[in-house]
């Protein structure tokens, strides 16, 4: 038999979908979450020898998050895994710290009503916190927000070989779904108040300028977040250029000046970059934990 040695691991509950309705007056306020909780510590004896003395089950974890809903509340995604680390890690002597992390689905209210509501935010709202002893990295984002502008971009002055069929041209439909996740400095912020204005920042810049490429476009919404706000170290973008072709009409005896397009769903270029701060310390290990073990 080989020598080995167990190295990283974690493990918890996935995905416990948990929705906090307040029912204080008579007009209803709701959260939806669905969050997913992960320990970290000295778990060496459960993998090694099969002793669970020191396995806190993945179904105290789901009943955890369920009852915190119901004791402290959800006032934001990031407050809420904040709240779940905090109870593991102080419960726990041997739980050093963990990953825990948050998916949130927007509502909104029908015509104004107490107690009805629809679901109304295309994107979906992420955090992820993870904890290493007294050290908290939180990262937040969403994904899934398609947007699209009809002219005000262009694409030029690339390398041409002998592969090369891609016309240039100055007046393209510009489509993406963005997806993006930004690293906090600090865990003393109005989270909700931050997510709307790093929202409306992505959405504006969108807007405000000539795009020569979906790179320049990002670069300039990474830059915009960075100066409006103070508590972001760096953020990344993830996001597909969404291809539309100016669909040929010529067979058929008419003229196509950028009005008739075919949406091609893929392949697709994606682009993906991240901006941080002049003097931000790079931290590749707490990206690679945020995006997953595997």
């Amino acid at each position: 038999m080989s020598a080995v040695k167990l190295t990283s691991n974690q493990y918890g509950k996935a995905e416990n979908h948990v929705v906090r309705v307040y029912r204080d007056t008579p007009r209803h306020e709701l959260r939806d979450l669905n969050v997913s909780s992960q320990l970290h510590g000295d778990f060496q004896a459960a993998h090694t020898e099969g002793d669970n003395g020191h396995v806190v089950p993945t179904d105290t974890q789901k009943n955890t998050v369920f009852a915190k809903a119901k004791e402290e509340g959800v006032t934001s995604p990031e407050r809420f895994l904040l709240s779940l680390a905090g109870h593991f890690t102080s419960s726990f002597d041997w739980v050093t710290g963990g990953r825990w992390s948050a998916e949130e689905y927007g509502w909104s209210r029908i015509d104004g009503h107490d107690h009805s509501f629809f679901r109304s935010e295309p994107e979906v709202r992420t955090a992820v916190l993870v904890r290493d002893g007294t050290d908290d990295q939180l990262v937040a984002g969403f994904y899934g927000l398609t947007v699209l502008k009809t002219t005000e971009s262009g694409f030029v002055g690339y390398p041409k070989d002998k592969y090369t069929t891609l016309g240039e041209t100055e007046d393209r439909i510009l489509a993406t779904d963005i997806s993006t996740r930004w690293r906090y400095s600090t865990t003393d912020v109005d989270f909700d108040e931050v997510y709307r204005r790093v929202r409306g920042i992505i959405l504006s810049t969108f807007t405000d300028h000539y795009s020569k490429a979906l790179q320049h476009t990002l670069y300039q919404m990474g830059q915009n977040v960075i100066d409006a706000v103070d508590e972001i170290e760096e953020i990344r973008f993830s996001c597909p250029n969404k291809h539309h072709f100016v669909s040929d009409l010529s067979p058929f005896g008419l003229e196509n000046p950028n009005e008739v397009f075919y949406a091609a769903d893929r392949p697709y270029g994606l682009i993906e970059a991240t901006i941080a701060r002049e003097e931000a310390t790079e931290r590749p290990d707490v990206w690679a934990a945020v995006t997953g073990f595997c």
